[in-house]
């Protein structure tokens, strides 16, 4: 067998792409310059007859031409544009966007594709639209409808009329986005749907991942007739199934600030030990003729079935993808290098899903897998263990901090915690995750198959709790979880950067390398230095919360909270005050009763609660509208002569909309938190 090597063309090709994709999402040059989706379609094919000539010439040549390998980078990138590109809906003529006036009641013929995480009130799904009126149509919908009325299944198809909304974009500031959440799943429009609206249900023509999720509801169903207690039952669901939906909310909070929220997730961590027991269950075939080849074919086979078993999610599908390369490349006695299995496995989920490049677990997956090819070799050679016990012990921290090096700035930009005992949690938990993951699938197996002895399922269920227990207690050890961490895109870039360079140098030392790390570590620290001088600024808000009334006045780096529900405690730690003190850098934050008037930096600002009382003195004020007073607006107009009037979220809908045309009416302007979003005054 010959010596694998790193081949970087593979990595070149997967980068461009990647990047091709990532200016399509971020640069909508085909609106800037006006270009048609037959313009696309003629500029790349010229570009791949290009390619295909340069090749040709540069077969002729005694050395090959750089011209030649920049090329086929450049080709690349606008392979990936265009990929993204092509998919929107401005490109799709029989997108539902084209044929659907949104807010406008219609006709429409819906197939479920996919079940989502419910909220308080509502079960949620996306789905297909195939309809519009009578004429075809194509597009994914985010489809709510309330809990207590019925549940909808893959595949299901749905005949119902109702009106389109856009999905809401975030309303306070550092708020999760979640519209543009669902753009990177292909959903541009939300409904929301009541039974009397459902005319007809019926169940549409079978997909594999209507198959997959049915075969799921059978396994669950059959679980729920087990010894298994319901938070141990969830986490069985979530290790085997891939199904997350019924972990207590409070349970997952622990997992996430334990460091263990990737054993939730099926993902190639379970691939991965599921790829090693059934190599060694299959080892005897290799003892055959053609026998690594009937092995690879029933790995491959065993791995993609258990993918479909856990709902073809990306995340499993992925690690099933690569693990696939991996296996045909050990079958065929080809040498092999993991980076090139690795960059090979994300190049092609790429081009058939470049959407998924801005899924959060496909970024934080494969960066992790990356760290750990790259960083875990050298990391490893630090201590040489000798005996089992301390190399299983030595291997699991070292695999798990080259992970966390991989991921820490993308993680700290999206969750703004870390979790300082991740080492601990990972020394216990990693060695026995294959015995749960085994035994998980020979218990749902037997639980398939009524067989299930009950002394088995107790035995599970009290291996669960202990598991739960143990996270649960990491996860209380506060003092080694560090939470609300501001953390920008450019402390991202600079922080992989300096990363990349310090990495580089401790695997070969040079003058140069040094001189390129404290360039970068220089950087990093100006931009950390820089985002701190950002945060001292001064500002007055008004947050948009439901039924509730919250300013926040913001001085440097002090937050002050003033509220009319003063039964409401530690308002920091909750929506939406909590992304913006993280954001913003706000070390302190006090709370306090909101007053019917006060000042900032010279404006007045009056607040007008439900008595509707207001002093008639004041001149020039803004007016602050909260639980829906009634006032004689017009007259308070006229009165008071104001700058400008707020409406926040504790108003009913109602009187904000006869505000609003009153002040059309009157030429002032005006401010709904729940249409516009949060107020600022700087």
């Amino acid at each position: 067998m010959g010596v694998s090597y790193v081949n970087f063309s593979v990595i070149g090709f997967s980068v461009c792409l990647a990047l091709g994709i990532a200016v399509g999402y971020w640069v909508d040059l085909a609106t800037i310059f006006s270009v048609s989706k037959y313009v696309m379609v003629l500029v790349f094919a010229s570009c791949f007859l290009l390619l295909l000539l340069t090749w040709l010439w540069n077969k002729k040549q005694l050395s090959p031409s750089p011209i030649f390998g920049v090329w086929v980078l450049l080709f690349f990138f606008i392979c990936g544009f265009a990929n993204y590109t092509l998919r929107l809906p401005k490109y799709q003529e029989l997108h539902y966007l084209h044929q659907f006036i949104i807010s406008e009641n219609n006709l429409l013929q819906l197939k479920v594709t996919e079940v989502l995480k419910p909220d308080s009130f509502n079960n949620k799904y996306i789905a297909q639209v195939q309809k519009v009126g009578g004429a075809s149509a194509t597009g994914k919908v985010l489809v709510s409808i309330p809990k207590d009325s019925l549940s909808l299944a893959v595949d299901d198809v749905l005949l119902t009329y109702g009106t389109l909304q856009p999905v809401p974009a975030p309303k306070n500031p550092h708020q999760f986005n979640y519209a543009a959440y669902m753009k990177t799943l292909g959903v541009y429009a939300q409904m929301r749907l009541k039974q009397p609206q459902i005319l007809t249900i019926k169940k549409g023509n079978t997909t594999i991942r209507g198959f997959s999720e049915s075969i799921r509801d059978h396994l669950i169903s059959k679980l729920k007739n087990t010894p298994l207690q319901t938070k141990e039952r969830s986490i069985l669901q979530a290790l085997v199934l891939g199904q997350r939906r019924d972990i207590d909310k409070d349970l997952y909070s622990d997992y996430a600030a334990a460091g263990a929220i990737h054993i939730l997730a099926v993902s190639g961590l379970h691939v991965g030990i599921l790829y090693f027991i059934v190599l060694f269950l299959f080892k005897p075939l290799t003892y055959l003729r053609y026998g690594k080849i009937m092995r690879s074919i029933l790995i491959v086979l065993f791995l993609w079935g258990f993918a479909v078993l856990a709902g073809l999610s990306p995340s499993v599908v992925r690690a099933v993808t690569m693990f696939t390369f991996f296996t045909f490349a050990t079958a065929v006695d080809r040498p092999t290098n993991s980076f090139n299995t690795l960059f090979l496995s994300f190049f092609i989920l790429l081009l058939f899903k470049p959407n998924w490049l801005f899924h959060v677990g496909f970024q934080l997956s494969y960066l992790a897998v990356f760290a750990i090819l790259w960083i875990h070799p050298k990391l490893y050679k630090l201590y040489r263990p000798k005996f089992y016990v301390d190399r299983l012990f030595w291997n699991i921290i070292t695999v798990s901090t080259a992970a966390q090096l991989g991921i820490v700035p993308l993680s700290l930009y999206y969750f703004h915690q870390f979790p300082g005992l991740f080492f601990v949690t990972n020394i216990v938990v990693l060695p026995v995750l294959g015995i749960l993951l085994g035994a998980g699938l020979l218990l749902v197996f037997l639980a398939a198959c009524n067989t299930l002895p009950g002394f088995f399922a107790e035995g599970y269920n009290y291996s669960l709790q202990l598991l739960n227990n143990f996270i649960s207690w990491v996860a209380g050890q506060e003092l080694f979880l560090w939470e609300n961490i501001p953390f920008s895109k450019a402390m991202v870039l600079v922080s992989y950067l300096f990363l990349i360079r310090l990495v580089l140098l401790w695997k070969r030392f040079s003058v140069r390398r040094l001189n390129y790390c404290l360039v970068s570590m220089i950087l990093l620290l100006a931009v950390l230095n820089w985002e701190k001088k950002q945060a001292n600024f001064s500002e007055m808000i008004v947050f948009h919360k439901n039924r509730k009334t919250l300013i926040g006045v913001k001085q440097n780096k002090q937050l002050i909270l003033f509220t009319t529900d003063t039964s409401t405690k530690n308002l920091q730690k909750n929506y939406p005050v909590k992304g913006y003190t993280t954001a913003n850098s706000v070390a302190k934050v006090s709370e306090k009763t909101l007053p019917k008037y006060f000042s900032y930096k010279q404006n007045y600002v009056l607040v007008l609660d439900s008595l509707g009382v207001y002093p008639m003195g004041t001149k020039s004020p803004i007016v602050l509208l909260t639980h829906s007073p009634r006032v004689n607006l017009e007259r308070l107009i006229d009165s008071l002569q104001p700058q400008q009037i707020l409406a926040d979220g504790s108003n009913y809908t109602s009187y904000v909309k006869r505000w609003q045309q009153t002040c059309k009416k009157k030429k002032l302007p005006f401010h709904h938190t729940g249409t516009k979003g949060a107020f600022t005054l700087k």
